[in-house]
């Protein structure tokens, strides 16, 4: 069973930036796209990037431009960095597959004061 462990998170002022992590125990990423997601509070969990196994990345409209993933395959890790932090960045944040999802991680906190 693969289980996916978000690290990162934390309480950061607007402006600011964070750099979460995402390791995958019992398995590996793969060739798959892998993605970050995020809910927000009262919220459906939304996409905001892909990386696919070749490095070509794609974001969605609201992190573009302040927002970098990457992914190390040997390590079996995908990176997310996010600058200029807004207060609507503040959700719990996840890493899946982009398809053929794994179990849900429990995700990391990340609250963004104004």
């Amino acid at each position: 069973q693969v289980r996916l462990v978000e690290t990162g998170g934390g309480l950061v002022q607007a402006g600011g930036s964070l750099r979460l992590s995402c390791t995958a125990s019992g398995g590996t990423f793969g060739a798959h796209a892998m993605a970050w997601y995020r809910q927000a509070p009262g919220k459906q969990r939304e996409w905001i990037a892909t990386v696919n196994s070749g490095g070509t990345t794609a974001y969605t409209d609201s992190v573009k431009g302040r927002t970098t993933i990457s992914r190390d395959n040997a390590k079996n890790t995908v990176s997310l960095r996010m600058n200029s932090l807004k207060p609507e960045d503040t959700a719990v944040y996840y890493c899946n597959r982009l398809s053929f999802l794994f179990p849900w991680g429990q995700g990391t906190q990340v609250t963004v004061s104004s």
